[in-house]
């Protein structure tokens, strides 16, 4: 496996990923036959010191010892916000195209070869469920976000923490709507919500503070919290509405 590098991505970050590679090769050895890094250090949005780095491990098999070997792994690696990896085979891969449109969509278009192969060669992800996971993706965030406001008693520090975790999971949603619209898919997430908010009509305000807040552009203060948080959940409540009324879906 031959170091490989991500353009856009800090140097230390670069050395960190081609370390990593290494031990991750030298633990799974011939069972490895892809390493596959995508999200936001592929799509240029990676920020030092607050974004995860997302890995899917393409691998011949697995079974609780090759599991375990890698825990190992995990408990050095996440110390560098390394995330746990997907662990999929070839079948596996292809069979959860079919169930996660969306999610392996995103990863075929936004993604970085690290080491091995690449399994999204000549490969197509079928869309005829895309519009069903769009709307249960846009629905379950919008119940999650009710329900972790509530367990967090609405703390302004609970709060912040909240928001971009909600908003890192619906920026794929809406590339989703983009999808459905046949608008081109856009990578940067502040183009996209931007873009879904102009073609639905939308006010969608909330979402671009989420995103502020998520890249620490604003730090908003305790009066100002319980307003964002109205904001932001107003622009989802919107927005899940308006998809799941959509009578006509673009091309898929």
């Amino acid at each position: 496996m031959t170091e490989r590098a991500i353009e856009g991505l800090p140097g230390e970050t670069q050395k960190l990923l081609q370390t990593y590679t290494r031990d991750v090769k030298e633990v799974l050895g011939e069972q490895l036959k892809g390493l596959l890094l995508y999200g936001s250090a592929v799509r240029g949005e990676f920020l030092l010191g607050r974004s995860n780095l997302n890995i899917l491990l393409l691998v011949g098999a697995y079974d609780s010892a090759l599991l375990k070997q890698y825990s190992a792994l995990h408990r050095k690696w996440s110390k560098e916000k390394i995330l746990v990896p997907l662990f999929l085979t070839e079948e596996e891969l292809r069979a959860s195209a079919a169930v996660f449109p969306l999610e392996l969509l995103e990863i075929q278009e936004q993604h970085q070869v690290l080491g091995g192969r690449d399994p999204f060669i000549g490969f197509q992800v079928p869309t005829n469920r895309l519009r069903e996971a769009v709307v249960q993706g846009l629905t379950g965030n919008l119940l999650r976000l009710r329900q972790r406001y509530v367990e967090g008693g609405g703390a302004d520090d609970a709060t912040t923490i909240l928001l971009p975790l909600s908003l890192t999971s619906t920026i794929p949603l809406l590339r989703g709507v983009q999808r459905l619209l046949g608008r081109p898919v856009l990578a940067q997430s502040d183009a996209v919500i931007t873009d879904i908010a102009t073609q639905l009509k939308l006010d969608l305000q909330g979402l671009s503070d989420a995103w502020l807040l998520k890249r620490g552009q604003i730090t908003p203060g305790p009066s100002e919290v319980p307003r964002l948080f109205d904001r932001y959940l107003h622009a989802m409540t919107q927005l899940t509405r308006a998809v799941q009324q959509l009578s006509q879906v673009g091309p898929q």
